[in-house]
């Protein structure tokens, strides 16, 4: 698959504008797999290039969410968050098949600073991947890419809080520069419950929200206001409270009025609200249920749209929830949801994934993710929570699984997305997101080398592989 030259990729680049999908293929294959990095970027180039020159661009929900805190866009819909781990480009594929179906505009791709961290996918890989996907499944207009769960991690913040509070910035620089205009700070591992009164409580989750926010409208691009997630309650933890809301935005507005005054603040809140990410694993591999407190839900989100004109509240840990509980979310005014684990269980537990892959990957598993295991797991317990941490080491061998099994398991992706996007309200919004999310003249992310095409259109079929 990989194109092995610069000329290679001039005439991949070729046959790409005259609309070989073949040539697109391989450039992402490249842009991915190369050994070389001066191959990788050249692919990337080409890829982006192509994408922008057929009307993709990233951008940010900001406005769009703007319009939802001023009551101007109907509360019709909870935008879904989508993280894309395993399979990459067949996943984005087979969103942007179910967008297309559904028209569906208000979709965030996503991906949480754990994740670019397991599943090998820097920001502008994964901006590489989504894009070409869009260009792929003839999907038109703005993307919006999302750095989800950008999270200070409380134990290296006790040890070096400088160092870690950094290694966020830098991540979130890294992020901004590929195209990520929606970034959701999680600094909620650092609010302290043994203190006594919310405000203290919120304290320290406040003011470094604050600080990551003031470094994001000083390296956004002229002309973006990135959209900005600020979070109250660690998934998985204590469920949130109006009050507990109500302090946040007491003191990251007091922190923002000294680092960045007049800057735009967050646009969303992210909650607990019961869920965990990717929820509670039985001894038979089920997934325990959960109780959502939707009253949480719904009280926070009109607190945030009546009262600071946020776009709402933000539900993570969603994917594993019963189907019926979906169509409840834009009910209460959800702004967005989070979706991921499923969408692995769907690639790993499907029948046309290899077996002889599958058992490989767990026998690595047993090794490489021998620290996470607890005593009292069993081995499906243990492999449910685990495999996640495979989709990096075996990212290449996923990608190269027979055309017709990669076939088989997008067809069941694109079936569950379709399921959702109906479900949350999306369909027919594209013309919505195209209103508030224009392009931006001078934001579009620029990697790598420039590559002049070759004149005139070329076969890649005979490429070298």
């Amino acid at each position: 698959m990989d194109l092995k030259s610069l000329e290679e990729i001039r005439h991949a680049a070729a046959a790409l504008a005259s609309g070989n999908r073949d040539a697109l293929d391989r450039l992402v294959w490249t842009g991915v797999f190369a050994a070389s990095a001066e191959l990788r970027d050249a692919s990337r180039h080409v890829v982006l290039e192509q994408a922008r020159s057929a009307g993709l661009y990233p951008a940010s929900v900001q406005g769009l969410y703007e319009a939802r805190g001023r009551s101007e866009v109907p509360a019709t819909f909870t935008v879904p968050a989508i993280n894309i781990r395993g399979m990459a480009y067949d996943t984005a594929r087979a969103l942007f098949r179910a967008r297309r179906r559904l028209d569906a505009g208000v979709v965030i791709s996503e991906i949480a600073r754990s994740e670019i961290s397991y599943t090998d996918q820097r920001p502008s890989e994964y901006t590489l991947v989504v894009m070409a996907a869009a260009l792929r499944e003839g999907w038109k207009g703005p993307i919006f890419l999302q750095g989800d769960h950008f999270q200070i991690n409380a134990k290296k913040y006790g040890g070096d809080p400088a160092g870690e509070l950094d290694a966020v910035k830098a991540l979130t620089a890294e992020a901004l520069q590929a195209g990520f205009y929606n970034i959701d700070v999680d600094t909620s591992t650092l609010v302290d419950l043994s203190k006594a009164g919310h405000e203290a409580q919120q304290a320290v989750n406040g003011h470094l929200c604050a600080e990551l926010t003031a470094f994001i409208r000083q390296r956004e691009p002229k002309g973006v206001t990135t959209s900005v997630g600020g979070e109250i309650g660690e998934v998985g933890g204590k469920n949130s409270t109006p009050d507990e809301f109500e302090a946040f935005m007491k003191v990251y507005g007091d922190a923002m009025a000294r680092m960045a005054p007049g800057a735009k603040g967050i646009s969303k809140i992210s909650i607990q609200t019961g869920t965990s990410h990717g929820g509670v694993p039985l001894a038979d591999g089920t997934i325990a249920q959960v109780k959502v407190d939707f009253d949480a839900l719904q009280r926070i989100s009109q607190i945030a749209r009546e009262r600071y004109q946020l776009g709402g509240a933000v539900q993570h840990g969603a994917s594993t929830l019963p189907p019926q509980l979906f169509s409840k979310f834009p009910a209460l005014g959800t702004i967005e949801i989070h979706l991921a684990t499923e969408f692995q269980s769907i690639l790993y537990d499907h029948p046309s994934f290899p077996a002889d892959l599958k058992r490989e990957i767990y026998e690595r598993l047993r090794t490489l993710a021998a620290d996470e295991r607890k005593p009292s797991d069993t081995d499906e317990q243990f492999f449910y929570k685990s495999r996640k941490k495979a989709l990096g080491p075996f990212k290449r061998q996923m990608w190269s699984i027979a055309p017709a099994a990669r076939e088989a398991i997008g067809k069941a992706l694109e079936d569950k997305f379709v399921f959702l996007l109906e479900e949350l309200g999306t369909a027919g919004t594209r013309a919505l997101v195209e209103k508030h999310a224009p392009f931006v003249p001078g934001s579009f992310p620029a990697f790598g080398h420039v590559v002049a095409a070759s004149k005139g259109p070329e076969d890649v079929s005979g490429l070298s592989d």
